[in-house]
């Protein structure tokens, strides 16, 4: 099997980390390692707490603060910059030194908008790809740049939610 190739799941609808997690539990089923680096994301969730009792799957997840990204202050900023770059570079690490054949960076896009993690270190990431090392970006409004780099494209369109009539996020459901 020939790994490398970039997968990119973007747009304003649901499922994005459905479909990158689906694509990781994929993997790990195959007995491929796999590294998830979630970004902008700390809180409980049933996929964590299912992934982190695979052998083989090793998850980095942080947020750096409590508020949004959009209203971070700049302590809360600096320290989920700090976070963040240091979940990726260990990201790397690991697959640079064939502990991980498929990287998921989970709401890169998001953290990149923000200025939440290093625009250089992924753009290295993409124009020197991992040798072997199938690689998995999320988020809304994927940058030009990264959609020029992409094998696979998926867009996310929300045609209906039901969180537009008031139905607050469900545990089990979206988290």
């Amino acid at each position: 099997m020939s790994l490398g190739l970039v997968h990119i799941y973007t747009g304003e609808g649901k499922g994005k980390t459905t479909a990158a997690l689906g694509l990781l539990l994929r993997a790990a089923g195959r007995g491929i390692p796999a590294v998830l680096v979630q970004f902008l994301k700390g809180g409980a969730s049933g996929e964590i707490a299912a992934l982190e009792r695979f052998p083989g799957v090793t998850v980095l997840r942080g947020k750096g603060g409590t508020a949004f990204a959009s209203a971070m202050g700049g302590e809360e900023r600096a320290a989920a910059l700090e976070l963040h770059n240091q979940n990726l570079g260990r990201a790397i690490h690991l697959a640079r030194t064939g502990a991980c054949g498929l990287l998921v960076l989970d709401e890169v896009m998001a953290a990149l908008k923000y200025g939440l993690v290093e625009e250089k270190a992924l753009r290295e990431l993409l124009e020197r790809p991992l040798e072997g090392v199938e690689l998995v970006l999320t988020g809304r409004s994927a940058p030009e740049w990264m959609l020029k780099r992409a094998d696979y494209i998926t867009e996310m369109k929300k045609l209906r939610h039901p969180y537009d009539r008031g139905v607050a996020a469900r545990e089990g459901i979206e988290y």
